[in-house]
């Protein structure tokens, strides 16, 4: 791994030398942009539109635009001295529970390794706070950007998440349509959360794999050898549910036995089991056809939105340090 940062921790008056790795890696499929007549590389010049002239690095500055077309001009050295970076310090400013941290507020996942004779100090942080299971709340300057962190533990090994300040958070009433009363079915909810229940599974994020970037590799390869690859569009399904439909359908492809684990009581074990004969199966088709007499048919919501109807299972909060919840980076 490449060093990306060196200073120290420090919380109370210790300091804890270390070095930073970047704990992610970005796996997009670079690619760039190609003169199709010739096949040259198309190259970015840094230009001045009034002077006609490409400029040099050395000849230019950072400007803050005040109002159209007026700038205030700043030197490197001037906005070095307003950073903190040059202190090259995480400075812990207080410890906190990992679970009232709400994901939004996350950014960039980092290791941190014990640096010089670093060791102990470092040994000694990361035990107290995983006996502890708080995490700590610093600010860090990285590269002149300053940002707050969140100091947690890895396995063995501590790791900052940069973290967005509370002013850098959109606030939600911002979101346009969003519905001013929730009023739902109550038939409806109990087989969306059914369906919930059949699809909750505890997360395994090697199941998960990125499909585009997968099929983009196998067309390059094809395209190297030398092969015409043409892609059949997907065909959009058209053909019209109503919501109730899509919920039936979605339970019954993920359907599991009515004492399967994360089954959803809904009196239909209790039932089977004090010999009424009613299955959760039961349960489904009446709820489906007594909504759809009370309700009619609700047109609009297509086949292609049944996909909406399996609501992912909820983000839960990370892992507190020491706890069994960690796993791996965040975020």
């Amino acid at each position: 791994m490449h060093t990306v940062w060196k200073g120290a921790i420090s919380f109370g008056l210790v300091h804890v030398p270390v070095k930073m790795f970047s704990a992610t890696e970005d796996k997009d499929i670079s690619m760039k942009l190609i003169h199709r007549e010739c096949g040259s590389n198309i190259s970015y010049i840094r230009k001045c539109p009034t002077c006609e002239v490409e400029v040099d690095w050395d000849a230019i500055v950072k400007g803050y635009e005040y109002e159209k077309g007026h700038y205030v001009l700043f030197e490197k050295d001037e906005l070095e001295q307003l950073s903190d970076d040059v202190t090259k310090t995480i400075k812990i400013l207080d410890f906190v529970a990992l679970e009232e941290i709400d994901p939004i507020y996350f950014q960039k996942t980092y290791y941190l390794s014990p640096d010089q004779a670093g060791g102990n100090a470092y040994n000694l942080l990361l035990e107290a706070m995983r006996q502890s299971g708080r995490i700590g709340i610093a600010k860090v300057s990285i590269r002149s950007k300053s940002s707050l962190a969140a100091i947690r533990i890895i396995g063995d090994c501590l790791a900052m998440e940069t973290i967005f300040f509370p002013d850098e958070i959109r606030s939600v009433d911002q979101v346009p349509g969003l519905p001013e009363h929730v009023d739902v079915n109550e038939k409806e909810l109990m087989m969306a959360r059914m369906l919930i229940e059949q699809l909750s599974t505890p997360f395994e994020p090697a199941k998960y794999n990125d499909d585009y970037r997968s099929r983009l590799m196998d067309m390059i390869q094809h395209k190297i050898a030398g092969e015409e690859v043409r892609v059949a569009p997907e065909q959009q399904r058209t053909n019209v549910l109503d919501l109730m439909a899509a919920l039936q359908a979605s339970l019954e492809a993920v359907k599991l036995p009515p004492d399967a684990k994360g089954s959803l009581d809904t009196g239909a074990t209790h039932a089977a089991h004090t010999g009424s004969g009613t299955t959760e199966a039961d349960t489904v088709r009446t709820a489906s056809s007594e909504a759809a007499a009370q309700d009619g048919t609700q047109a609009g919501v297509g086949a292609s939105d049944t996909s909406a109807a399996k609501v992912p299972k909820p983000r839960k909060p990370r892992g507190s340090s020491g706890s069994a919840k960690q796993g791996g980076a965040l975020g």
